[in-house]
């Protein structure tokens, strides 16, 4: 596949074998020495040695930070801070999943912060409270393709207390530059391809269906499901397939800049039972889907309807509804939520952080504590029906 360079919404550098770059682009940003964050699984890979002797071949003086989880909470952050802080560094090199972007990201802006980390929850203008000249540069490399945060300007940190996943938000958290390199995803198992590519769906659809006026937002999610319908199954069938992985990666990247549009009640339940039940958020989201999708459907009749069309799967909302359990059946996804939780759900308190969840605000429909329950029991039985009001 051919090299790209994008500059929508930040520097975006497509293609295959492009982490030979990043030591050029840490010196374009005037980072010396760089810390990289990743997991320990990631860290253990032949890649991210790769890159590590390849920055230090270049003189650079590189760290790295390797506690992350899957739902990082705020004490991950303190002590990559402290990692930043001790270790002299200038610059954050995420590389990895969404929980090594987001720990990342929030490193870069806490490391030398005054504030606390929950004062730049994403609420009104809190995120002013922060210093931004303090604020080191980021580079992106995202190795998985789902949530987008390599061009978000959020991260989802847990805090542990209460059990909340609390989006932090400045304007500056936006990396300076993203590599979308497929080489980097290439080991990705299947079950985690179809799990983050799912979310990448779930990101464009949730967008497309908010209420929220926002026709560029509306675009950029039509033409990612496009990307989804033809190369997601593919990327899960065969993960050397690098056409298909870059493509995913694209769409990834679509969704996380459709959702400023807004996104819905697929969200506002994933978060709470993430952060309840330390499940892959990904995961979540794609079991949530068709329950979702069915408890709206009075009001997004007409847009599936022309999404359908659109996407050549059909011509009414019940194809796209089709389309969206047999992709999820195709790729491996459990029908039903109760699949996925080890412990026993608690449907009121799950459904109470629903409703408090940002991402309520902007779904078709205003639910209340009683819808939200209403669709979870339906995802744990696996009746799509049942989710309806």
């Amino acid at each position: 596949m051919t090299h790209s360079n994008w500059n929508y919404p930040t520097q975006i550098y497509v293609g295959p074998g492009r982490r030979a770059e990043l030591s050029g682009c840490c010196l374009a940003l005037n980072i010396q020495r760089p810390l990289v964050v990743t997991d320990r699984m990631l860290l253990a890979l032949p890649l991210i040695q790769e890159v590590l002797a390849e920055l230090l071949l270049q003189g650079l003086s590189p760290g790295v930070f390797s506690e992350v989880d899957g739902n990082p909470t705020g004490s991950e952050v303190e002590a990559g801070c402290q990692a930043f802080l001790a270790g002299g560094h200038d610059g954050v090199l995420a590389i990895g999943g969404g929980s090594a972007m987001d720990v990342g990201k929030t490193i870069a802006v806490m490391a030398h912060q005054r504030c606390g980390l929950w004062d730049l929850e994403d609420i009104g203008d809190q995120w002013q409270r922060a210093d931004a000249s303090v604020i080191q540069p980021i580079i992106a490399v995202p190795t998985t393709a789902g949530t987008g945060s390599e061009v978000g300007r959020a991260a989802l940190i847990v805090e542990a207390a209460s059990r909340r996943k609390v989006i932090i938000f400045h304007p500056q958290m936006l990396p300076k530059i993203v590599l979308l390199d497929a080489d980097f995803t290439v080991g990705l198992p299947p079950h985690l391809t179809a799990a983050t590519g799912m979310d990448a769906l779930s990101h464009l659809l949730e967008a497309y269906c908010s209420p929220v006026f926002h026709p560029m937002a509306e675009g950029i999610a039509r033409q990612g499901m496009i990307i989804v319908r033809d190369y997601l199954a593919r990327a899960v069938a065969n993960g050397a397939d690098l056409e298909a992985r870059t493509q995913m990666q694209i769409a990834s990247m679509m969704g996380a800049t459709a959702f400023q549009k807004g996104l819905g009640a697929m969200h506002a339940l994933a978060h709470p039972l993430g952060a309840h039940h330390n499940a892959h958020h990904g995961l979540l989201n794609a079991v949530l889907m068709p329950y979702v999708l069915q408890a709206n459907r009075s009001v997004i009749e007409a847009p599936l309807a022309l999404l359908a069309r659109q996407l050549e799967i059909g011509t009414a909302c019940e194809d796209f509804l089709a389309w969206v359990l047999a992709l999820r059946d195709e790729v491996g996804i459990p029908h039903r939520l109760s699949d996925v939780l080890s412990e026993a759900l608690e449907v009121p308190a799950i459904a109470r952080a629903a409703v408090l969840d940002p991402s309520a605000a902007t779904n078709p429909i205003t639910f209340k504590i009683k819808d939200f329950e209403r669709v979870l029991r339906a995802a744990m039985s696996g009746e799509v029906e049942s989710a309806s009001p």
